[in-house]
């Protein structure tokens, strides 16, 4: 690939009907053409792998809150990146979006506390949503993607 494209990477469980609009959204938001230079690669948690991170010049983090803790799916994912990646990803671009029926506070910690011990750097605060989305969650969902993008856009 030319390295005046760039790669977001989109690693995420959608596993209900409200993950796969807030993924969409952040889709959405990623791949808006005011944001010019950027491949957008979508990976299910238990499907991406090391060198998916090794490609990418950010990343998104798509999860929900269960239990208070980030899907098992993503921790699967951590689980098999992190040693790989260690060394070779930090300062990668990052964000987060997570969906809870009450509490997400427990996930996000948990996401962030890995996500600092890569050395990865926060682009974005995490959206937060609770319950079924707002019009002002999916805006804050496509906001995530469109920021991730322009953060590592070569223009």
């Amino acid at each position: 690939m030319s390295r005046d494209v760039r790669r977001l990477l989109i690693v995420h469980h959608t596993a209900s009907p409200t993950l796969r609009e807030l993924f969409e959204t952040v889709r959405r938001g990623a791949t808006t053409d005011e944001i010019e230079g950027v491949e957008v690669v979508t990976r299910a948690a238990l499907r991406a792998t090391a060198v998916d991170l090794f490609e990418a010049d950010g990343v998104i983090l798509g999860t929900p809150a269960n239990i208070g803790y980030m899907s098992g799916a993503l921790k699967h994912f951590f689980d098999t990146i992190y040693y790989p990646c260690l060394e070779e990803t930090r300062r990668l671009p990052y964000a987060l979006y997570v969906h809870g029926n009450n509490d997400t506070t427990g996930a996000v910690r948990a996401v962030e506390s890995i996500a600092s011990g890569l050395g990865w750097e926060r682009a974005h605060h995490p959206v937060t949503v609770t319950g079924a989305p707002d019009k002002d969650d999916l805006a804050a969902c496509w906001e995530l993607g469109a920021t991730l993008a322009a953060t590592i856009s070569p223009e």
